[in-house]
Formats: C-alpha cells, structure tokens, sequence
C-alpha cells in the first residue's frame, strides 16, 4: 500500500505520517481537524477492502475495543469508509506515543521480577474487565502491548477478538493464521478455538519472555513451535534463573498448562493470584492501590550521525559569541540593543512573508504547481480514471503483469504511486493485474511422443517423464494421457509427464482340451481373459470337461481378449434302470435325473404305490429327453 501521508480522511482526519505497516492495515499519525488534537488513525489495505471478511473482521475491532471502558485498553474513537478521496477503510483510535512491549523486550533483554509484575498487573486488569464482559482477545502478544512515555500500560489490536457484545463473523481457521503462532495456545493450534483460558496461557507466554528473556519454544518454522505448544510443557522458569520465587513459578506454569481446564478461569482470577505474589515480594503493596503509571526508561535513540554533531557545533560557537559580546557591553547599552533587534526582527519576518509568497505562488498556481496522484491500488481500471479525470490526469498508461494475490483486472501499483505529484499533462502508469499466472495443458492424447512434446514447449511449460503401459485402446507408439491431463490450467514451468501406449498386451495360452472345465475357466479369468462356456453332448469326453476352446490353445492372445470354451455334458444316451419295486416318487426322481421325461399309469388303490411295469423294457439304451412310461399299483 502507497503511503498515504498528507491525505485527508471522512474530510476530517489529515494523516500526518505513517508510523507502523503490517499485512491487514497501515497506522498513521493524524489530527483531528474538527476537534484538534492528535489521533492514531489505522487504514486497511485497498485489496483487502474487497473482502467482507476483512472488512468485518476490521469493523470487530471497533466494536470489541468501543465496548470496553478501562484507562489500559486502547480507547477507539470512530471507524467509517472514506467516502471522498483515496478509497479506505479505517478506524481512529487514541494516539500512544512510547514504544511496544516488544521494544522493551529487544532493548533490556530479561526483566526484574518486580518490574515484570508491575508490567503484568495492568496488563491483567484490562484482559479482567474484557473477560467480565465475555470478550476474548485472542492475540495477546508483546506486539500488542503498548507503554506510553507517561508509563501507561494500553493493550491494544482487539482485531480477533470474539464476545456476543461484538458477534463473530470469522472463521476459527482463519482466526488460528492471523494469530501468532508464539502465543497461541495449544487448543487454538488443534481445534481453533479460544476462550479466556486461552487469553491466560499467551499472558503466562509473555510472563515467561519477560521473566527469563526468551520464548518457551524457539524453532525453525511456525509448525515446528505450534508443535512444541500442543505436545510439550512449558519450561520451568527456576531451572532458567534460581532466584524466581516458587510460588510465582507455579503460577506461570498453570497459566501456561497444556490443559485449559488446569489454568486460572480468566485474567481476573490470574490477576488476584499474581497480586497475591506481588504483597509477599513487596508488603508495602498491601495498601490503597491508585493504579499509578509505571516510571518508563526511554529506549536508546540511535545517533543522528554527522549532521546532529554538526549542528550541535554551531549551536555552541553561536552561544559563545553571543556570550562574548554580551560581555563586552554595558548595562545602559541593554536598551538600546532591544530596540534594535526588533527592528531587524521586522525586516525578516518582512523578507519570510515575501519569500513564502513567492514560494506559495510557484507551488500552487506557477511552475512548480503540481497534481497529487491518488491511491489506487486494489481498485479497477473504471475507479481509476473516475478518481483521476477530476484532478485533470487524462494520460494513463496501461501495463498488465501477472500477480498470484492480486485478482484480474484490479491494479497492483501506480507510476508515480499513491501520494506522489506529477506536472500538469503527464502521464500516470497503471499496472494491472491479469490474475494468477496459469497455462492450460494441450490435448495430447493420440499424438506421437514426439509431437506432444513440440505441443508442451509452445508454453512455458517442461517436459517430465515418459513412461509406456499397455493400452488396449491407443495403438503402440501414441500418448495415452499426461498428468497433468489436458486442459487443467497449470504453473509456468510446470512438469508435463506423458503415458505412451505398448499396444495390446497379448499372453501365451496352453491348451485345456480334456481338462476340467472349471480349472480352464479360473485359469484364463485370472490371466484377464474374457471367458465363455457352452455345453454339448459328447460320446467320448466325460461329463464336466474341455471338448474344444476358441482361439485354439499353444497362442499368444491379446489379454481381454474373448475365448470360447465347449464343455462336454457327457454322452447324450443312458440305459434305462431297474426300478421294479420302487416307491412311486422315487422311480420318478431317478428318471428325471437321467434327463428322461416320465409317464405313470396309476391302478388299484393302495395309498403307498410301487412300480409294477417299466417301458421301454430295462437296460434300453435311449436318449437323453425321451419319455419312460412306468405303471404303479
């Protein structure tokens, strides 16, 4: 995002300069025109503007700090959409001017443990009144600590804090990326969610950095340390420095449990245990609390260089003269030497308001007039030339550039940026998104190796791997598929591998002719055939066995390929047998299993009836569906 420096929000904050810069928003010093005085006015990023998830998580943070009252949570003053002029989103809040907790974590190293209680007491307090009204901060992080140069401890960024006074529209995923992962306690890193408990282990986190002067768990990657939270314990502070007392050591360790369950219920309970702590280090504490400002060491600055000493130079050599001359005077010239310096003192204020004539004609009206180019960044081409035509900025030109974050068709940056001035007539370069950089693989399929490859390399695309499979359907030599398969869309410089087609597999198969037919057909269906099996009669192979197999055996045939097996049903005549004597229903069932059909003449009346007469006679060799007549009495 442009620096947005000398712009005018809502037509009432004049931003001034811009004091920090982060991935959602940037902060600006400004002052409130309407009532005078120095505000912090934070603006989010023109691309994120776009999302309403942002957007709410941004308005959140008005709502979750505007709902809290207390002297060391930052105050939020108002928030609105900049209807005029640069388009933003943004949120005023009061001014802190000192340094982070951070700062003072880089500067001193590790901290008294008095001065460490005293730091965590206010800290505490504003968490208690958040808790008591159901609101989680959920980002509790030096960054976020802020220590004003009276000494006023503010915590401030309640951007993913959640509470049924403010809603929660973000999503427990997304809450767990914004967070640092340093201070995120282990049920937001498994399961993303976080209630006051968790607010007391990123506290007991920061306790534990001031106390000792480094984090619990240091590693190389964010998963690494989120890991460490989830599956190891935090560290016992006396084993890192011995004159720590018990008791507060067996504080930081509930507070910094692994299970939420075994920490203090909320920064009130926290606070009433460290206060606690704070009266046996210091009885004096065990009096009337005013809750007075911490006494604040300055950071170091860091030396100007050459131009402060130099300056510095002059200042003294002046004030020496100006010693020596005084000096040399007498008392009754005093009056005298007064009245001439006011004179001289009118001329230059007469030569100043001159030279600021000249200098406000040559910047607003003369040659040194000037347009201010406004912000764009995020918007469309449309938005850009409606903010550009009023200011009189007609020559744009368009250049359009890939961008992996950036959506097509919104701008990625401006020449000059945002801010910047440009002479009467010139030109304003907008570059423009075209999305993600993305390139569709070609239809390969059926294309000889070598012109699938000349197909690749008309993109910025690479050649991968070959590899050959059989392929039943793509005759030998030709692509089968690539991976990625065509018409995805993929990277520049993206791997292409192709699959090249063997041909048909074909497989030696024996002859099963006279063998059993269900070992024939196990045998071919296991070796990917198609399998097929008729039945006939046949006088000579016996029931149950090969008679014939189409393609013939002792041949290389392609698998999946069908083969036709003749299965004997035996001989196609049987010999009729002897039943004289034989109940009724059983005669019956023994022709019929010789496939014979069966005719019974029925006389007399005994109940249970015997076969008495057979024709054709016994032993007659028939065929197999010929019709036997039996008479029972």
């Amino acid at each position: 995002m442009s620096d947005l420096s000398g712009e005018i929000i809502d037509n009432r904050y004049q931003l001034i300069r811009q004091i920090a810069n982060g991935g959602m928003a940037s902060i600006y010093e400004a002052i409130d025109t309407r009532l005078d005085r120095k505000v912090a006015v934070k603006i989010m990023h023109p691309h994120l503007a776009q999302d309403d998830a942002f957007v709410s998580r941004f308005i959140r943070e008005a709502k979750a700090a505007a709902a809290l009252s207390h002297p060391n949570i930052v105050a939020v003053q108002d928030q609105g959409w900049n209807q005029n002029g640069v388009p933003a989103v943004f949120l005023v809040m009061e001014l802190i001017e000192g340094h982070t907790l951070r700062e003072y974590l880089n500067e001193r190293g590790r901290f008294e443990i008095i001065d460490a209680i005293n730091y965590l007491t206010p800290i505490l307090s504003a968490l208690a009144a958040a808790h008591a009204l159901g609101i989680v901060h959920r980002d509790i992080k030096p960054e976020n600590i802020l220590i004003s140069k009276e000494g006023r401890i503010k915590i401030a960024d309640f951007g993913l804090a959640r509470g049924e006074l403010i809603g929660s529209t973000m999503t427990a995923e997304s809450s767990v990326i914004l967070g640092s992962v340093s201070y995120l306690s282990p049920e937001q890193v498994q399961r993303g969610i976080a209630d006051a408990r968790s607010d007391v282990y990123a506290v007991g986190i920061v306790a534990f950095e001031m106390l000792i002067g480094e984090k619990p768990f240091i590693g190389d990657s964010p998963i690494q340390i989120a890991y460490m939270h989830v599956n190891q314990e935090t560290p016992a502070l006396r084993t890192k420095r011995k004159e720590i007392p018990e008791a507060l050591e067996t504080l930081i360790a509930r507070a910094t449990d692994r299970d939420p369950d075994k920490r203090p219920r909320n920064a009130g309970e926290f606070l009433v245990a460290l206060e606690a702590i704070s009266i046996v280090l210091d009885p004096k504490k065990n009096q009337l609390k005013l809750d007075l400002d911490l006494p604040v060491e300055p950071i170091r600055e860091k030396p100007r260089g050459k131009v402060k000493k130099v300056v510095e130079e002059v200042i003294e050599k002046t004030v020496e003269v100006v010693e020596d001359a005084k000096s040399l005077k007498h008392s009754e010239e005093k009056k005298f030497k007064s009245s001439k310096r006011v004179r001289r003192n009118r001329k230059v204020a007469l030569v100043l308001a001159i030279a600021l004539g000249i200098g406000g004609w040559y910047t607003l009206i003369g040659p040194g007039s000037r347009i201010v180019v406004p912000s764009t960044i995020g918007g469309s081409y449309n938005e850009a030339v409606s903010a550009f035509n009023p200011l009189g900025i007609t020559s744009i030109i368009v250049e359009k550039r890939f961008d992996e974050e950036i959506s097509k068709g919104a701008i990625i940056e401006s020449i000059p940026p945002g801010g910047g001035r440009i002479e009467n007539g010139a030109s304003v370069t907008l570059i423009i998104s075209k999305g993600p950089e993305r390139y569709i693989v070609p239809t390969l399929k059926g294309l000889t190796p070598e012109a699938a490859k000349r197909a690749i390399l008309k993109y910025p695309l690479v050649v991968g791997k070959v590899s050959v499979v059989f392929n039943s359907e793509i005759p030998q030599g030709f692509v089968i598929t690539s991976t990625p398969v065509s018409g995805v869309q993929v990277k520049r410089d993206s791997l292409v591998n192709l699959v090249v087609s063997k041909g048909v597999e074909t497989i030696a198969v024996v002859s099963f002719v006279g063998k059993s037919a269900e070992q024939a057909l196990n045998e071919l269906t296991d070796a990917g055939f198609n399998v097929e099996s008729v039945f006939a009669f046949d006088e000579k192979i016996l029931a149950g066995a090969v008679i014939s197999q189409t393609p013939k055996g002792d041949a290389s045939i392609a698998k999946g390929a069908r083969i036709t097996l003749v299965v004997s049903k035996g001989s196609q005549y049987v010999y009729i047998p002897n039943i004289f004597s034989i109940e009724e229903a059983k005669a019956v069932r023994v022709l019929k299993d010789l496939e014979l059909k069966v005719v019974v003449k029925k006389l007399g009346s005994k109940k249970i009836k015997k076969v008495t007469n057979i024709s054709p006679k016994i032993g007659s060799k028939v065929k197999r569906g010929s019709t036997v007549t039996i008479t029972v009495g």
